[in-house]
């Protein structure tokens, strides 16, 4: 396996070729990129848990705020580490990290001096949330093109960033075997929560994003938020968890039919994994990626039509509307320092939209799939009583099994996740390795 220090040389000198370019285009001959300020609740003095300016990330790993970079073309670039003295809180040693021998590093001991250090740069663009300080230092704050441009880059990933996301993928699987052992077993949302993060070796802090773990009903909630402590012996469990790696996250989500779940949600279950895989199978690079959104709805109706939960078939079902209150949100994401990471919707570099259509408005990227790209294909399939309700009445009320749909709700929905990598052959799951089902 290639040495970490190696393939960071090689992504951060991507990461300068196409600085370098984007300054040239906009106009710029410097680029500031903070790693940005804690943001403190109001009327308290408790700070949020802490996340990088992404931008940053895509340059250094480094942990904490404050810390400043300049890139500048045909010089390396200068990182300037705030490094303050404090017993309130731990200030951990820098080490000797793989990656600091890219930088012409320094270090500051006050917020202030940072700033001094970087001292006057003319004709420079700032990227992070010191907005103050920038303005002061006469930085033009966050250019939307420049901006769009260092978006637009983020999505091919390189080899350093391949390899975050699988190390992140494989603690992501320990955790996710721990919460489907702990659902069989049956356990509370909660314990299936502490299960994951105990197996995943990760405080709640540390993790993407907040876990889902959804029992039964609550698995038609997308984003659902609860830890219930006193529900056990759910039927269904959906859980879409993730871990990070130096910033880098996986994304995966997984739904589990216990023994004693109604036997025709569990085919559907078993359906939906099946389908998940098809589709993945078809991701290809010059593919856009709304035709795989389009065909995972084929997929979806076909199914639906299948358990005798529409009465229309697939071509039918989709065209009339009737697969999206079972599958509301898009096919999947761009995925990397963001869970839904940027430029998704964006038609070119210069950050010129591009919608998603009429019929797809949920579609969260609407690029063509290239080799380099990481996405999320999530296709899902919910019992939904609020996107359902409009249907009960409408002129395609008949082509519906309500009885079976009333039968079916209370055990939520259904998620299945993988992240994918396109090659110039097709594509590699990085998840079913980890996590076979």
């Amino acid at each position: 396996m290639t040495d970490l220090a190696a393939l960071f040389h090689a992504h951060l000198a991507e990461r300068q070729r196409t600085a370098e370019e984007a300054l040239a285009a906009t106009g710029f001959d410097a680029l500031v990129i903070s790693s940005g300020q804690a943001h403190t609740y109001f009327a308290d003095d408790q700070d949020a848990p802490f996340h990088a300016t992404p931008h940053f990330i895509h340059w250094c790993p480094m942990a904490g705020p404050h810390h400043v970079l300049l890139v500048r073309p045909g010089h390396r670039p200068r990182l300037i580490r705030y490094a303050p003295e404090d017993f309130w809180y731990e200030q951990a040693p820098l080490g000797s990290p793989f990656w600091a021998s890219e930088f012409d590093l320094e270090e500051a001991g006050t917020v202030d001096e940072v700033w001094a250090r970087l001292g006057s740069v003319t004709r420079a663009a700032y990227i992070g949330s010191e907005t103050d300080r920038a303005a002061t230092a006469r930085l033009e704050a966050n250019p939307a093109e420049l901006t769009a441009r260092l978006d637009w880059h983020r999505t091919n990933k390189s080899e350093y960033e391949v390899r975050c996301i699988e190390e992140a993928t494989v603690l992501a699987a320990r955790g996710h075997l721990a919460a489907k052992a702990a659902f069989l077993a049956g356990a509370t949302e909660l314990e299936i929560h502490h299960a994951y993060v105990q197996a995943a070796g990760v405080a709640d802090q540390d993790l993407p994003y907040g876990n889902i773990v959804a029992l039964n009903e609550k698995g038609a909630i997308l984003h659902y938020e609860g830890k219930r402590k006193d529900l056990r012996n759910g039927s269904v469990l959906l859980i879409d968890a993730g871990a990070q790696v130096r910033g880098y996250a996986a994304d995966i989500t997984r739904t589990v039919a216990a023994p004693h779940c109604d036997p025709r949600f569990a085919g559907l279950v078993e359906g939906m994994d099946r389908l998940e895989l098809q589709l993945c199978n078809a991701v290809k690079a010059e593919m856009p990626y709304g035709d795989l959104h389009h065909q995972g709805h084929l997929a979806i109706a076909g199914l639906l039509h299948d358990h005798h939960i529409l009465k229309a078939g697939a071509e039918e079902a989709v065209e009339k509307g009737l697969s999206r209150p079972f599958f509301p949100h898009g096919l999947g994401h761009h995925l990397g320092i963001q869970v839904h990471d940027v430029a998704g919707k964006q038609g070119a570099p210069d950050g010129t939209p591009q919608p998603p259509p009429a019929q797809h408005p949920t579609l969260r990227t609407t690029r063509t799939i290239e080799a380099g790209q990481v996405f999320t294909v999530e296709p899902g399939l919910y019992f939904i009583p609020m996107l359902l309700r409009p249907f009960r009445t409408n002129e395609h009320k008949d082509l519906f099994n309500w009885t079976l749909i009333d039968e079916l709700t209370p055990c939520g929905g259904i998620r299945i996740e993988d992240n994918l990598l396109v090659t110039a052959e097709g594509h590699r799951n990085l998840t079913r390795p980890h996590l076979p089902n």
